[in-house]
């Protein structure tokens, strides 16, 4: 018998694609998965950054120029897999102590040559400290990551 991990937050999705347009699209067009009412700026949001290299970053950049940085790439490995830290407490306020952000794993697979299955995993939720539980809710209710790869196969429509 296996437990579920309470410190993570697991959701799939399987996209009608091959495995390196998967894998583009969801770092390519990350700005279009994310939705723009996630946003921490004080302003609306102008876009969404990702950079695809170890030591970048996932960021937003408001309309007034401003940026807020709440991830930093930890693994990029086209097409299979990608991580990032998740730099968002509890409180919903940049983490900057890195010791107390949690990762997203993302990971593709080929079930065929033009199908191909993600899986994503918000992991080591308790790092955030007290308060975690209240964050790993969100992310896991239908306003987060179900929400983000609700929007990441609508991505492929008309593609």
């Amino acid at each position: 018998m296996t437990q579920e991990d309470p410190t993570a937050v697991r959701r799939q999705v399987v996209i009608n694609a091959p495995l390196e347009k998967a894998f583009a699209v969801f770092t390519d067009r990350f700005g279009d998965i994310k939705p723009p009412e996630h946003n921490l700026l004080q302003v609306p949001l102008a876009e969404t950054v990702f950079e695809p290299k170890v030591g970048g970053h996932i960021y937003d950049r408001g309309t007034d120029g401003s940026e807020c940085r709440w991830a930093r790439i930890l693994a990029f490995d086209p097409p299979n897999r990608v991580v990032f830290s998740w730099d968002i407490g509890p409180t919903w306020q940049i983490e900057t102590d890195p010791d107390l952000t949690s990762e997203v794993e993302v990971t593709f697979t080929a079930e065929t040559p033009d199908r191909t299955r993600v899986e994503l995993e918000h992991r080591n939720l308790d790092r955030h400290g007290p308060g975690w539980q209240s964050l790993r809710d969100g992310v896991d209710d239908t306003e987060g990551w179900p929400l983000y790869l609700q929007r990441y196969v609508a991505a492929f429509e008309g593609l």
